[in-house]
């Protein structure tokens, strides 16, 4: 199920919320650091927690640019952070 070939991608499938923003945090900062600036969150449909969780971190986080929705796939969101 690889959407996105290309770019990193982190699958937060089982994760509580706090597990699933600390894990995103250090994934944006490890890619960060090796320059990737697209990257790929797999959070899930489900009841929307995780997508909410992921979505509020992303907006309060200095280093992303941009994140949306697939267009194809609502329970993954593309993100592109600051260069």
């Amino acid at each position: 199920m690889m959407y996105y070939p290309n770019r990193p991608s982190i699958d937060l499938h089982g994760m509580d919320r706090e597990i699933a923003r600390i894990t995103v945090l250090e994934f944006i900062l490890d890619n960060l650091k090796m320059k990737n600036y697209e990257l790929v969150i797999i959070h899930g449909i489900g009841t929307g927690t995780l997508r909410k969780e992921v979505h509020n971190l992303l907006k309060k986080n200095k280093l992303v640019q941009e994140y949306k929705l697939d267009n194809f796939n609502s329970g993954i969101t593309l993100v592109t952070l600051k260069k």
